[in-house]
């Protein structure tokens, strides 16, 4: 009996003396892992800056920023490994890399997918941060290029975050690239008004609204169709969005106000 104790409290030695050896590396790990955290931060902040000086495009920037704050931290862990006596497990790491990134690229395929996605993104760049676009049944301002999503802000306020792959399969329709956006509406003149007369105050009505582009691109008005009783007519009409103050929807609807208010004049 008392054998059975000895060897049990020589086990209790054994492991606490382990402990006690390792607890120094431990400890090393855990401050290397901690000013590998701080050090990625600081990286990435001074490089999204300057990144954001030196290049146009806010969102390649954000993710170059990203993805080298991911770098520094994936070294940053495989040297604490090392520090904890681990350095077995960092090297099988590093030799089944290849092995590895396919089993994991394969059961979250659909993750691998996004960030791939999201790279291609960032340097393909069919859209800016403050872009209107739209892909599928989804419209929205652009907010934020992450690594797996984007993040979009809808007209009527809701946030909603896009996987980048639906952008690569699905058709991206982006309506302020180049800062121009055009509406078009119908009117329907009354066939006893003079409809010429009515067609040029219209158009005076549409270009005297403020943020109507009237130099590089021209408001058209033009007789579309024919019916009984009334000429229907088309206004077309350009904004640029990166000169407005409000909304290009104020707008739009600054021009529906004075083009009705003149069809009313003349009727």
């Amino acid at each position: 009996m008392n054998s059975f104790f000895r060897d049990i409290l020589a086990e209790v030695h054994q492991y606490y003396d382990g402990l006690v050896a390792f607890f120094p590396r431990l400890v090393m790990g855990i401050i290397i892992l901690a000013i590998t955290w701080f050090i990625s931060r600081q990286i990435s902040n001074a490089a999204s800056r300057r990144l954001k000086k030196q290049m146009e495009d806010p969102l390649l920037a954000e993710f170059l920023a990203t993805m080298a704050r991911s770098l520094v931290f994936i070294f940053g862990l495989l040297f604490a490994l090392k520090a904890l006596g681990l350095g077995g497990i960092t090297a099988s790491i590093l030799a089944g890399a290849g092995i590895t990134a396919f089993i994991i690229g394969f059961a979250l395929r659909d993750i691998g997918e996004n960030f791939l996605a999201g790279i291609l993104l960032a340097f393909k760049r069919p859209f800016r941060v403050g872009d209107f676009i739209e892909t599928g049944a989804i419209k929205g301002r652009v907010i934020r290029l992450n690594i797996r999503d984007t993040h979009l802000k809808t007209p009527d306020g809701k946030d909603v975050y896009v996987p980048n792959a639906q952008f690569i399969k699905i058709p991206l329709i982006n309506y302020t690239i180049d800062g121009f956006l055009r509406y078009d509406f119908l009117v329907g003149i009354p066939t006893s008004v003079d409809y010429q007369k009515a067609m040029k105050e219209i158009s005076g009505a549409v270009n005297s609204t403020d943020g109507i582009i009237t130099r590089r691109k021209k408001t058209e008005v033009f007789i579309s169709g024919i019916a009984p009783g009334r000429v229907d007519v088309t206004v077309s009409f350009w904004i640029d969005t990166f000169k407005i103050r409000g909304s290009a929807d104020s707008i739009r609807s600054e021009v529906f106000q004075r083009v009705q208010a003149v069809v009313e004049a003349l009727a």
